[in-house]
């Protein structure tokens, strides 16, 4: 078939209309499949090796795909997701398989090199080659499927005619399934591998050993590339631009989401909130699309672009949504090192070796022959070493002394191999009909990876679990590292920043193997089932339902009977009070108290903030009392706060674009940063963490000496600093600002006009989140992005830049409510950010633009109502498996 100019792939893609394949009519509005969970009988793959998948495009560019087999409905799924984001797909190739330097050059700070040796240090295409055969024949089949598809669109497309990140680039190639898998399995690591794959890996080298690459062949110049000193940063730490964690247990990611059970809803059946907060731009998208297998798999849900299979979705009869977890899904283990032998460690008396593999990778160089480096990588028997120096600065380098015996530090990652599972655990989620089959896949061994998973079904039945992969721990190795945390205040600092640190001196401390590969086994994991409602805001399990806590369960899933998230007060807040409305005029679940879908997402986009709800009366009661008076700020000046109360006076205690005076309270909130017995004088109670702490500090005779009124003070001064009105309504000074596409190593530049967006932020207790991305490339990526220059402490990121406000890339994005009927599901949402990121496509903002105005749509899954769309569009599709797939 010839190429298709972008001129002409508008008509061929949204005006032809073809007949719909013979197993599109097979579908119904209650269409149940008629295979049960795991049975042989699965229609897999087409037996000639042909594939063809239907494509109708419904309104804002959702495609509802349908196939008669797994392979060919991937088929489907890798063209569309080709057509709206070839150019993420493709870099998300390239970085997987570590050759980002190879086709962008060394990058800032060396970075490209950095990530291309860890990746492959990690063996991510090396595993995927090896051990593709092994996978189940549906996985096997719906990776070669999503390739043909990916590639049929490349190879249809001439590459001048490509989005503007990846036009004419060389990097844009076809696509094998084992590429593809090296992907998944680095999305398995995001909360756990892929957090050291910015240096801390890359630097671990015994003492004396330079960990820079070196020429692969010594008497090659290195052409041109300027790496940093590398020995030195592994000895004295890593540059803060080489973007570090301290915090692991921050991993870019959050969500809301609740399940919610018969008895809180309107008909008695079940309903659901999927909220989750994640980046806008790069390869953490989200993507919406129906895929339907006749008799045999059908869910409208949304996926990772790249991803083969709806990760957040709902059949005819369950949905399902996910938050990340605050589970622990590696173990670092501190080496204790013979005497005088730095690759030599003890264990339970006997010495151990560390052993070491060389790897080579390209890296443009200006010049027409790349320059090949080459690396040595060090492994004990759990896994990669690193420097754990760079981990924190109270940890030693390799070979230096703690405790007076020298050490190294290495890690186990329980998702090192759980990609093997990723396609088989949501294609089993998403063939379920009740909550007994929903929870087989989980049974299984299976793993969401790093998400808890909320649950509701037509019945009325809510469930919550956290399904990750968390480590085995026996409980003679709990006890210990329970009585090294308590004793070793490193030990508890690392702890608190998502590092268990275990002893590697004893076997003690290795994970229990079991049957599920020293991950924790079904009957070990946190869950709950209700019939009126469990939720999830990121914070630990065991306040699933404050009517029902969870204990028992190993330290490495969460805290317990620990303060909530203001953004958990708020969520908890409509639920268990579902017809206030807080300082809002939207009841979450109406008169009645009893949800319904739109009244789920209705609930989210009221904007409310929980420490607005709690403190803003009290505010403005001690503002009437300053008068003009002047209030000392924390820059050492005195100003008047009058005018930032008069525009507090006038807010609606809500974060809508046309609320006045939010970004007052925003400032206000950030310095004044409310705890116990700071400034609220009842304490968090764990038999009541909905509520507790509450109650602020009486105010003080004199005003000036007031902590509430200093906080507003140094806060006006901060928007003053940023050039920002007091009264000015939110969606003029918070807002999202499309970037053009611009391939790695180009200038960002905008693209269109800035959208005014609605939100508030998680220190401000607000439940539909957007903040601020500061990064000046797209998430994941090298593609450049507009982002502030520089932004103001404490103020949630507001712009250095006068005027510019603050810049949200972050947030609410693929979400929906939802409620089960006695027609099925009911589903009303948006992809926030649209489906595409091709400027020049029509789906690029025509959601962003719903998101901004409120004007969420309903999510179409009956046949009948997506032959009734106004814009629907069909479009068939064919393709053939190549004999080779390696």
């Amino acid at each position: 078939m010839g190429t298709l100019s972008r001129a002409a792939r508008p008509a061929s893609l949204l005006l032809i209309s073809l007949t719909l394949a013979a197993g599109l009519n097979a579908c119904s509005d209650h269409n149940h499949n008629n295979v049960s969970s795991g049975s042989s009988a699965s229609p897999i793959s087409s037996p000639d090796g042909k594939l063809q998948a239907t494509i109708r495009t419904t309104t804002d560019g959702v495609p509802h795909i349908v196939a008669s087999n797994l392979e060919s409905g991937a088929f489907g799924e890798g063209y569309v997701q080709a057509r709206d984001n070839v150019c993420i797909i493709a870099d998300s190739i390239l970085r997987a398989t570590g050759r980002r330097a190879e086709f962008y050059g060394p990058g800032p700070n060396s970075i490209n090199i950095i990530t291309d040796f860890s990746y492959r240090a990690l063996g991510l295409l090396d595993k995927a080659q090896q051990r593709f055969a092994s996978l189940s024949p549906e996985s096997q089949a719906m990776l070669r499927g999503f390739a043909a598809g990916y590639n049929k669109y490349v190879s249809d497309t001439a590459p001048g005619d490509l989005p503007g990140k990846c036009a004419n680039q060389p990097w844009v190639q076809a696509i094998t399934p084992q590429q593809l898998y090296a992907y998944y399995q680095l999305i398995a690591l995001y909360a756990s591998g892929d957090q050291f794959a910015t240096g801390v890996t890359f630097s671990a080298a015994p003492p004396g050993v330079d960990p820079s690459p070196t020429p692969a062949t010594p008497t090659v110049a290195r052409n041109r590339i300027n790496m940093p000193d590398f020995a030195r940063i592994a000895r004295t730490g890593t540059p803060k631009s080489l973007g570090l964690s301290s915090n692991y247990t921050d991993r870019g990611m959050a969500s809301n989401g609740w399940g919610i059970g018969g008895d809180m809803t309107e008909n008695g059946r079940g309903a659901l909130l999927a909220n989750p907060h994640f980046p806008y731009t790069g390869n953490r998208r989200l993507y919406q699309s129906q895929l339907t297998i006749p008799g045999y798999y059908n869910v409208n849900g949304a996926a990772l672009i790249g991803f083969v299979v709806p990760l957040i979705g709902f059949n005819q009869d369950v949905a399902w949504t996910h938050t990340v977890s605050t589970a622990n899904h590696f173990t670092v283990y501190q080496l204790q090192l013979a005497a005088g032998d730095n690759m030599t460690y003890m264990k339970d008396g006997q010495p151990q070796s560390i052993t070491s593999k060389t790897f080579q990778i390209q890296v443009a160089n200006g010049t027409p022959t790349p320059t090949t480096l080459q690396k040595t990588f060090y492994y004990s028997e759990y896994g990669p070493m690193i420097a754990a120096n760079l981990v924190n600065s109270a940890l030693p380098a390799w070979g230096d002394s703690l405790g007076g015996q020298p050490v190294a530090f290495t890690y186990r990652d329980a998702n090192a191999d759980t990609a093997s599972q990723t396609v088989d655990q949501w294609l089993g989620m998403g063939r379920a009909h009740n909550l007994a089959e929903f929870k087989k896949p989980f049974q299984a061994c299976g793993s969401v990876l790093w998400v808890n998973t909320m649950y509701a079904d037509t019945s009325g039945q809510a469930f919550y679990i956290d399904g990750t992969s968390v480590p085995n721990l026996s409980s003679a190795a709990l006890t210990a590292y329970a009585q090294r945390i308590a004793n070793n205040p490193l030990a508890a600092g690392l702890a608190r920043a998502g590092v268990p640190l275990l002893d590697g001196s004893t076997s003690r401390d290795d994970w229990v193997t079991g049957n599920c590969n020293g991950r924790v086994p079904y009957n070990g994991m946190p869950k709950l089932e209700r019939r009126d409602f469990v939720q999830n805001s990121n914070d630990s399990y065991w306040a699933t339902n404050p009517a029902d806590f969870l204990t028992g369960y190993s330290p490495l899933y969460g805290p317990t009977e620990t303060q909530l998230s203001p953004r958990t007060h708020m969520g908890l807040k409509m639920l268990e009070h579902p017809t206030d409305a807080g300082l809002s005029n939207v009841k979450p679940a109406g008169d009645d108290g009893k949800f319904t879908g739109k009244e789920i997402i209705n609930a989210l986009y009221s904007n409310r903030a929980y420490y607005a709800e709690m403190l803003l009366p009290t505010l403005l009661d001690r503002c009437q009392a300053a008068g003009s008076e002047a209030i000392p700020t924390s820059g050492g000046n005195s100003r008047s706060i009058a005018a930032g109360c008069s525009a507090l006076a006038s807010w609606n205690g809500v974060y809508n674009t046309d609320s006045t005076g939010a970004q007052v309270f925003r400032v206000f909130i950030a310095a004044y940063n409310p705890s116990y017995p700071d400034q609220f004088t009842v304490a968090f109670d764990p038999t009541q963490p909905a509520t507790t702490p509450n109650t602020p500090k009486p105010a003080t005779a004199d005003p000036a000496n007031d902590p509430m009124l200093q906080a507003l003070a140094t806060g006006l001064d901060k928007l003053d600093q940023g050039g920002i009105a007091y009264d000015t309504p939110l969606g003029q000074v918070q807002y999202e600002q499309q970037s053009a596409g611009v391939p790695p190593g180009g200038t960002a530049a905008p693209s269109g006009d800035p959208i005014p967006w609605p939100g508030n932020q998680n220190f401000e207790g607000g439940f539909d989140i957007v903040s601020v991305a500061t990064q000046p490339v797209d998430d994941g990526t090298r593609f450049p992005r507009v982002a502030p220059a520089s932004t103001i402490a404490d103020t949630g990121s507001l712009s250095a830049t006068s005027g510019q406000g603050w810049l949200i890339g972050y947030g609410t994005s693929w979400h929906f409510g939802l409620n089960f009927t006695a027609n099925g599901p009911e589903a009303y949402g948006l992809v926030s950010y649209s489906q595409s990121d091709d400027p020049s496509s029509p789906h690029f903002s025509d959601q962003d633009e719903r998101f901004s105005n409120k004007n969420y749509r309903k999510l179409l899954y009956s046949d009948s109502d997506i032959k009734a769309d106004p814009n629907l569009t069909t479009q068939t599709i064919n393709g053939q498996v190549p004999a080779n797939n390696s």
